[in-house]
Parts: structure tokens; sequence; C-alpha cells
């Protein structure tokens, strides 16, 4: 599944452009490298986000095509937040 397809279905960010205009500003980095929108998230990627002032770390727990508002924040794992 892309990136920018992924923040959005986990809810971690609410809209896909966002998601996309975050990936192209150079504000999402995976494993340690910057990633574009069309990155292939892959279970236990690690996913660090720049947002502001915030930072959220998080781990990739399963990559699902659609998930309920519920079911959505168990498709990853905080790891840190600022």
């Amino acid at each position: 599944m892309r990136l920018d397809k992924y923040l959005k279905i986990s809810r971690i960010i609410k809209r896909r452009t966002v998601a996309n205009e975050a990936c192209d500003a150079g504000r999402v980095v995976v494993n340690g490298k910057i990633a574009r929108a069309s990155y292939d998230v892959k279970v236990n990627d690690v996913i660090e986000l720049t947002l502001g002032a915030r930072t959220v770390k998080a781990r990739v727990v399963s990559v699902n095509e659609y998930a309920k508002k519920d079911e959505a924040a168990m498709m990853y794992e905080i790891i840190e937040e600022k």
C-alpha cells in the first residue's frame, strides 16, 4: 500500500492530500530515510512524521486496504511522541 494512503486509512493524517503534501515536503521518514508518497508500506516499518512542532514515531503493525474508525488505531503502534 502507498504511504500516503496508509497514513490516511490508519488515520495518522486525516486527509490523503495532506499526507501527500507532507511526503513531498520531506516531513515523513520511513526506516531512517525520507520517503515519497509512493513508498510501499510494509509491516514493521518505522514511520517518523513531523507536523509543525509535533513529531510522531510509529511502527506499522498491519496493512489493511480498509479500516473502520475503531480499527484504524490498531494498524500502528506509537513508539515515541514529542
